[in-house]
């Protein structure tokens, strides 16, 4: 059994120790945001915060969480409320959405570093984020709205 704290709660797996974090969350703990994309951690739909550090989910075992602190999408705000979610909706950045709780986790995690990103330094931050979309301008326009309104 792996112990470890989900979005502020503790949360425990019974899965075997090498099953990847992702299908934990998705299928042992019921939380859909975080989506599959690749399964070989290079296009970041999977990202989860492992104690604050955008992380892939996807590659991750179970075993290597034990005693950690877990963000997923859901617990970044429980209500939308998030300056980046707001951002996301008034720039209108998803289209189909697959990538976005991804894109979020990954720009959550830089706004806590950096409040006030260059642009060179959001583009090379999100570089390992992939939007089959292609909404890349909209995604950098909410994260320096988010950063311009805080």
């Amino acid at each position: 059994m792996t112990k470890f704290t989900l979005n502020g709660k503790a949360v425990e797996s019974t899965q075997p120790p090498d099953t990847p974090l992702l299908w934990v969350v998705r299928d042992e703990l019921g939380l859909k945001g975080t989506k599959f994309g690749c399964g070989m951690a290079l296009c970041g739909a999977c990202t989860v915060h492992l104690n604050g550090e955008p992380t892939r989910s996807c590659v991750l075992p179970v075993s290597s969480v034990e005693g950690q602190r877990i963000t997923t999408i859901e617990g970044i705000s429980p209500n939308g409320e998030h300056p980046l979610q707001k951002a996301w909706v008034a720039e209108q950045v998803p289209q189909c959405g697959y990538c976005q709780s991804g894109q979020l986790m990954t720009a959550t995690a830089l706004l806590a570093k950096n409040k006030k990103p260059s642009r060179a330094q959001i583009v090379e931050h999100m570089s390992g984020n992939i939007c089959r979309c292609g909404t890349y301008n909209q995604i950098i326009a909410g994260i320096e709205r988010a950063a311009k309104e805080g």
